[in-house]
């Protein structure tokens, strides 16, 4: 019988869409064995934190496209992955092209959560039955998905959306998935990893070499198998140290102080850190209850206090592009 991952039960929360497999574990306080950080593999100075701050959700509608585009103009994000399945996707994918300075990624889309809001794979129909749920759309929730898709229709639809973005004229900096669907089993997993090698493209992988780190992940749930350890381990392209999303909070302010507390607890290395930016309008509001965390979002990376931050506590920030060039200069 398959084994069903099963810790997506709110869809509508804020961390439900975006959550990903590799949750955050910096919070636990553990003594960091002493060890080579993929950081510092990668050429950074030892000690360093690095963050990768990444756009999710890119090309699900307008008013994501909107608050992307802008932080890459402004030079404040640069990376950020597309959901290629989703109505805006081509508008962001085509603008990608004409601006080669943004570090844009497919964000590899087998779900679709929304109630109202929804989208069915790229995938003709009687190619991939197990990914559609009795409405004809993605399942929306990733039990759904595990329960019902093969390993290889989920190969059949993510190289689709790859596929997808490249014939639009822009190739991917990285892949990752939404609502971590692809950490759902370990033949997702390995599927996965192998689409990212064959590629050369790289996806949002988390070392689990440490101990602590498997025990953590196991402890809170996590089909953590020794399967999926040695799929990561033998995967042949950058890891991350960490894992994170930008906390919620009940004011901006808030909001803004929980992500400084996050990246303070952080240990040295190489950490993603995603969020949701998106405009606010009456459409947004019907899409999702989590519209305000994600207008404040659109905010928190232009905040002088924030840049500030970063600044004062020695952070240094990178994306794909840097992390594979550095990648293929130590190789």
């Amino acid at each position: 019988m398959k084994q069903v991952f099963t810790p997506y039960k709110n869809t509508s929360v804020i961390f439900v869409c975006s959550f990903l497999f590799f949750a955050f574990w910096g919070f636990e306080n553990a003594q960091a064995q002493e060890k080579t950080t993929n950081a510092e593999k990668l050429g950074f100075p030892k000690g360093k934190k690095v963050l990768l701050l990444h756009c999710d959700d890119a090309g699900m509608c307008e008013e994501a496209n909107i608050a992307v585009q802008a932080y890459v103009l402004k030079g404040d994000i640069t990376s950020a992955a597309v959901m290629m399945p989703c109505p805006d996707a081509e508008e962001m994918a085509e603008w990608a092209k004409t601006h080669p300075q943004a570090d844009i990624g497919v964000h590899l889309t087998l779900t679709s959560e929304w109630k109202t809001y929804r989208w069915g794979p790229l995938t003709q129909a009687e190619k991939v039955p197990g990914l559609i749920d009795p409405q004809g759309k993605l399942w929306p929730e990733v039990r759904d998905v595990v329960a019902h898709a093969s390993a290889n229709e989920v190969e059949i639809e993510i190289r689709a959306q790859i596929d997808k973005m490249i014939e639009l004229g822009h190739r991917p900096s990285h892949i990752d998935t939404h609502m971590g669907t692809l950490y759902g089993s370990a033949e997702y997993v390995r599927v996965f990893m192998k689409v990212a090698e064959e590629y050369g493209i790289p996806a949002n992988a988390i070392d689990l070499s440490d101990p602590e780190v498997v025990a953590y992940y196991k402890k809170a749930g996590y089909p953590i198998t020794d399967d999926v350890i040695d799929i990561l381990k033998e995967y042949r392209l950058p890891k991350l140290d960490n894992f994170s999303s930008v906390p919620s909070g009940k004011t901006y302010e808030e909001k803004r102080e929980n992500f400084f507390k996050l990246v303070q607890s952080l240990k040295p290395g190489l950490t993603e850190i995603i969020f949701h930016p998106s405009i606010v309008t009456d459409n947004m509001k019907t899409i999702t209850n989590s519209w305000q965390q994600r207008g404040w979002e659109a905010e928190m990376f232009s905040d002088p206090v924030v840049k500030q931050f970063f600044t004062d506590n020695n952070i240094e920030l990178t994306n794909w592009t840097e992390i594979m060039k550095r990648f293929k200069q130590q190789k």
